[in-house]
This record gives structure tokens, sequence and C-alpha cells, in this order.
């Protein structure tokens, strides 16, 4: 006899947060490597993947980690289409879903990388591994770039994507230092503190990287020159070449590792108020012009 409390669509949500969690995890610690000179790279996402691609079960890792993706980007639709974690309706709370709407886009193209090289249709030697500051991500970044400067105000737009994603960090690290980090979380008493303390180190960095990406994308705008612009990737190393750079990347590092065990921990306690699958496909139909 079925579970009736089982919720297809909130157990890939937290499959999701847990993938993304292991993401985050393998960036951070391979950032957190090459700042002390160990081994590791200042890579971003798909880097961290292909560099998980030959370790034993590479494979099998990528195949789950992908199927995880797949969840977090299904939630990231859901949720902001059907409000289920309640934002609203003002104009902050459609940004906010916005964001998330757009999040769920970006994971779904690292979720098809993570299964394109589980099945063996990528290789080690593409993308960032090996390949300077941010190698595949950089490329795929400046060539959307290059195509949506070719439109008309395309510079503008750029810009504004840039000023966006720039705020946004700003607004993670407002959420690092101010925020309720642990707001959706259903945690033990004896829990809570070091669990929202990882999750403010790892705000606080996603906020330096998102603000560095977004400065990037500015740049590219002002100049003209989608050259300009770096991923996740590029960020880390921009970090790594200033003065100190070894402890501005080994920090920001350990708060990406922080941020994918927050993850780990949103995909256990997170409070996901998921709705059925026959409500959440209204709630989609109803978008649609």
């Amino acid at each position: 006899m079925p579970d009736p409390t089982f919720n297809p669509l909130e157990t890939l949500a937290r499959f999701g947060y847990g993938a993304r969690g292991v993401v985050y995890g393998l960036v951070g610690g391979l950032a957190l490597l090459a700042a002390f000179g160990s081994g590791g790279q200042a890579g971003g996402s798909r880097s961290a993947l292909q560099a998980l691609l030959a370790q034993p079960f590479g494979q099998v890792w990528l195949f789950l980690i992908a199927i995880g993706l797949f969840g977090f980007c299904t939630w990231r639709v859901v949720e902001p289409l059907t409000d289920a974690d309640r934002r609203g309706s003002d104009m902050k709370g459609w940004a906010i879903r916005a964001g998330h709407l757009i999040s769920g886009a970006i994971y779904a193209g690292l979720a098809l990388s993570a299964l394109n090289l589980a099945l063996g249709q990528g290789s080690v030697g593409q993308g960032s591994v090996g390949q300077g500051s941010g190698g595949g991500e950089d490329q795929s970044a400046q060539d959307w770039t290059v195509w949506l400067m070719s439109k008309p105000l395309g510079p503008w737009l750029v810009g504004l994507i840039g000023i966006g994603i720039a705020a946004t960090g700003l607004g993670f690290a407002w959420k690092a230092w101010r925020g309720d980090v642990a707001a959706y979380l259903v945690l033990p008493p004896d829990r809570k503190s070091w669990i929202a303390f990882l999750g403010r180190m790892g705000f606080a960095a996603r906020g330096v990287v998102f603000v560095i990406v977004g400065g990037f994308l500015i740049l590219a705008a002002l100049n003209h020159s989608s050259a300009e612009v770096h991923g996740l990737g590029g960020a880390l190393k921009t970090l790594q070449r200033q003065p100190y750079g070894w402890i501005l990347l080994a920090l920001t590092a350990i708060g990406l590792f922080a941020f994918g065990l927050y993850g780990l921990v949103q995909a256990r306690y997170r409070h996901i108020d998921a709705p059925d699958l026959d409500d959440a496909k209204a709630a989609v139909a109803q978008m649609k012009p």
C-alpha cells in the first residue's frame, strides 16, 4: 500500500538540495587545495564535475548528481509558479520567485553537463580542467554574451544582467550578515547554531563570487568585449591573483564548502510544502499564455 504522505516533488527537491550541496562542496574543496598548492584547482561547477569523473565510480556519482540536479531544477520551477514557499506577490516576492526560475534553468544546464559526462559524451579535456580560469564555463558565458550583444540594446542588457547578478551577490552578503539563514529549516535546537554558522559562511562566499561575476558582465558591457566575461571559476582565479590571493581564495573556498554542507542540511531539514502533482500541473498550465 503506497504511503499517503509520500510526495514525489518533495523527494525530488530534497535530492536536488543534496546534489547542489555536493557540487558546491566539490568546488570549495578543489579551490581550497588550489589555495594551498596541493593539486586542486580554482574552477567552477563543470570543472568540479569533470574532476569527479576521474575518481572511482565517477560515472555513477555523476549520474546520481545529474538526477539530483534535475530534481532541483524541477523544484525551482514548481516552487515559484505555485508559490510553495509563500514568498507572496509583492515586488520582493516576485523578484525572488523570478530568480528561482532563472536558477532552475541554470541548474538544468548543469544537470545536462553531468549527465553527458556520466554517459561518456564529454571529456575531461573539455571545459575548465586545465584550461585556465574557467575553461568551458567561460566559453559558454562568452558565447551567450556575444549573442546578446549582437541584439539591439545588447550591451545595455548585458550590463543590466551584470548589475542583477552583482545585486544578488550583495543580497547574499546581507543574508550572511543579518539574515535568518535557518528560516526555512526545521532544526533540532542543539544543531541550530552551528548550522546557521555554516549557512552564513556559505552565503558570504556566494556573495563574493556573485559580485565578481556580475562585475565581469558590467565590464564586458562597458568595453563591448565578451572576453571580459568569466564564470565561477574565473571569479575564484581573480581572487587567487590578488595580493595575498591564496588567503582570499582559501577563505572563499571554505565558505563554498560550508555552503555545500549547508545544502546537505537543507536536503534533510528544509521545510518543503510541495503541492501534489495535479496541483502543480494546474498551476503551470495557468501560467501559459
